[in-house]
């Protein structure tokens, strides 16, 4: 029989502008976005650790994260 002892998800995100707006619009969209995604995850209670956000040449962003995989315990994936 085998069980999970750890399980963490690893993900690279990218918030991208939303095609037909001018970017003076579709800049704050997505970066409001990326701030939603990270306060539900706050809200949510789910652990995570963000590894890397950066603010594309387009204005879009892309966030590097590693989070909490279900309700499983993280183990050491997230020690900094």
């Amino acid at each position: 029989m085998k069980r999970v002892k750890a399980a963490c998800i690893c993900q690279v995100l990218h918030f991208m502008l939303k095609d037909g707006l001018e970017p003076e619009v579709a800049v704050p969209l997505a970066q409001r976005e990326a701030e939603s995604y990270k306060l539900e995850l706050k809200q949510k209670k789910i652990k995570h650790r963000i590894v890397r956000e950066e603010i594309q040449p387009d204005g879009s962003v892309v966030i590097e994260i590693i989070k909490q995989y279900s309700t499983n315990d993280t183990g050491k994936y997230l020690d900094v």
